[in-house]
């Protein structure tokens, strides 16, 4: 909130031409009087985004992506249309009188069957254009177009705030319909808005926890088809078949990219109690990490690829923890403290660990301590963070009816997805550089 309080007499102050300009905007704005003071009006939002020329498609999505990222962003009741700053020149005080502090201008074109957007991010105090003209160029196709609208709204989020937006990311989920032998499970992936759904792949019988590589292209996950065991599969997510990367006897599950790509981590018991593994992602012979007596599974490699975090029941029964592993050291230790922790997800930063505490969806940081408790969703699972760590995606059920929840962690803002059937185990992908 930005507030510029004169201490003079009203009617003193509203004689100036600034107060006459104040004026003219007061829809958008707050006026504020004192008995002896005069607060001048305060403006509610943080950036002006006016609608790019020659566009009716990315616009839209940038606004809502913006707007679900937090910011208090208007295209309403604007001054002027510019589509450039060198049509701004000699009008920027028209829109400093506004009290808004950034503005977004912008416009599309076609060039040999490509859109080519041109946009700026101008600090409106001082005129400057953060980092220049940005260029965007995409196909034509709605698929291209909706992906473009989502990265242009993440460099806009990072050019005023500093920090990566989280909606050029997608969101892989699972959608069940159906129960027992009738049950069928689908793969499905959306954008970060909840647009776009699209089935990567349908099976009769259940898939289980999926992960995104790293580069947001391929998707590893489990299937358990009736009388058969879970064997893990990687496709990608352009197109084609899936690969079977665990033929093994017994419960393959819980895979996880190593953070370059190149190998997976799994919890199996065809070589008897459940126990982590680590293999190439691109299959062949895995190698047994932990061997302990008790049941280990679930596990999660750190952000920087040192370490493994996982669960264990070795305490008791039905008292899962979670414990991590140093891949240089061999060395184990305990992380969670609750009586009942389970699902660990690294943050990208490596700073927070997303998992299920009891029935409870819940946050606890690097160390061990609980920092966030979202409650019983009705699903029993752990929340999955967004790329930037300031949201998390969660699955819960009401009435018998499934849903996708995004919330911020830091303004408890929150926002729903509508699925059909019932939805679980949702994942983000990294935002593309």
């Amino acid at each position: 909130m930005y507030k510029y309080i004169y201490k003079k007499k009203l009617t003193t102050l509203c004689i100036s031409a600034s107060c006459l300009l104040a004026s003219t905007s007061l829809s958008a704005k707050e006026i504020v009087v004192l008995q002896d003071s005069f607060e001048i009006p305060v403006q509610q939002n943080q950036v002006a985004f006016v609608p790019f020329a020659g566009d009716s498609v990315l616009s839209p999505i940038i606004v809502n992506d913006l707007s679900k990222e937090g910011l208090k962003i208007t295209s309403q009741n604007l001054p002027q249309q510019p589509r450039s700053s060198s049509e701004l020149a000699g009008t920027l005080p028209v829109w400093q009188n506004l009290g808004i502090p950034y503005l977004v201008i912008g416009s599309t074109r076609t060039n040999r069957g490509k859109i080519i957007t041109d946009y700026e991010v101008i600090d409106v105090k001082s005129g400057r254009i953060l980092e220049g003209k940005q260029t965007s160029t995409t196909n034509k196709d709605p698929d291209s177009m909706r992906r473009a609208g989502h990265v242009i709204a993440n460099k806009i989020y990072a050019l005023i705030t500093g920090t990566p937006g989280d909606f050029s990311g997608r969101i892989a989920y699972i959608e069940e319909t159906g129960a027992g032998k009738e049950k069928v499970s689908r793969l499905k992936v959306m954008d970060a808005d909840g647009e776009n759904a699209k089935t990567i792949t349908e099976v009769t019988g259940s898939i289980f926890s999926p992960t995104w590589s790293p580069d947001g292209n391929r998707i590893a996950y489990s299937v358990q088809r009736d009388k058969s065991y879970p064997v893990i599969y990687v496709q990608s997510v352009s197109g084609g078949g899936a690969t079977p990367l665990t033929p093994f006897p017994g419960s393959n599950l819980s895979p996880s990219f190593s953070p370059d790509g190149s190998k997976i981590l799994f919890s199996s018991s065809f070589e008897g109690s459940a126990d982590i593994y680590e293999m190439s992602a691109s299959g062949g012979q895995p190698r047994r990490l932990i061997n302990w007596p008790s049941s280990e599974v679930q596990p999660s490699y750190a952000p920087d690829g040192k370490s493994l975090v996982f669960v264990s029941d070795k305490t008791g029964f039905n008292k899962p923890q979670i414990y991590r592993y140093e891949f240089g050291s061999g060395r184990t230790t305990k992380v969670s403290s609750s009586d009942y922790a389970t699902s660990p997800q690294f943050s990208n930063d490596g700073s927070q660990i997303a998992f299920l505490s009891g029935r409870s969806a819940a946050i606890m940081n690097s160390g061990g301590a609980v920092t966030t408790n979202l409650g019983n969703t009705g699903i029993d699972e752990a929340p999955s963070f967004s790329p930037s760590g300031r949201n998390v995606i969660y699955a819960s059920k009401q009435g018998g009816k499934g849903k996708l929840t995004i919330k911020s962690l830091s303004s408890g803002q929150s926002f729903d997805i509508p699925v059909q059937g019932i939805a679980r185990s949702p994942i983000w992908s990294s935002s593309p550089k």
